[in-house]
């Protein structure tokens, strides 16, 4: 017995496939080539956890042999020292002790998955719950932007001008954010 027709299984293979574009854009396509297939939502949100978890297969061995070469070369040692302590300051506004679980979801979120994962595993966790971290913040990510654009299409009812707004979101947004909160703060903080 076949659970999916064949029209719906090469659909979620193309979606599969967009999905596992390291650079974002993706999702947008990925999320409005599912719709125009019809296939369901759930469908559409495990494909994207299912290209996560390749993602996880795929980038731990070389995780953990760059871990292992920091242990050995004394340079890596001290870039490894640096990059835990930023990683410290820079996820202690999610919360009050360095890289608990929502920090290190909110890494995921910000950045990506494999950042989150190595911050888990600079954090002392290890594979399952790390790539859990990374993942459940990767999953919140494609949440909004999945939302986004299906909420985008909806108005402009053209997907490329939907996918090229949440793209230049995704990448000019957090910009704009930085230079305001830069500009922002020092000010504040002479007062």
């Amino acid at each position: 017995m076949n659970l999916l027709p064949a029209s719906c299984l090469a659909s979620s293979f193309s979606v599969l496939k967009l999905f596992l574009i390291p650079v974002g854009g993706g999702i947008p396509a990925g999320v409005l080539l599912a719709r125009a297939d019809r296939l369901p939502w759930a469908l559409t949100a495990a494909l994207y956890l299912v290209s996560d978890v390749i993602l996880a297969v795929a980038f731990e061995p070389i995780l953990r042999l760059l871990a292992e070469m920091c242990r050995r070369i004394h340079f890596l040692s001290r870039l490894s020292v640096a990059m835990k302590t930023a990683t410290a300051r820079s996820t202690a506004h999610f919360s009050g002790t360095g890289a608990g679980p929502v920090s290190l979801l909110m890494v995921a979120f910000g950045v990506d998955p494999m950042t989150g994962r190595a911050a888990a595993l600079a954090a002392g966790h290890g594979f399952l719950a790390g790539w859990a971290f990374a993942i459940a913040g990767d999953m919140l990510y494609f949440a909004v932007i999945a939302l986004t654009t299906l909420r985008l299409n909806a108005y402009f009812h053209d997907p490329d001008t939907a996918m090229l707004i949440v793209l230049a979101a995704m990448f000019f947004l957090p910009v704009i954010i930085r230079y305001f909160r830069g500009t922002v703060v020092p000010v504040m903080g002479r007062q």
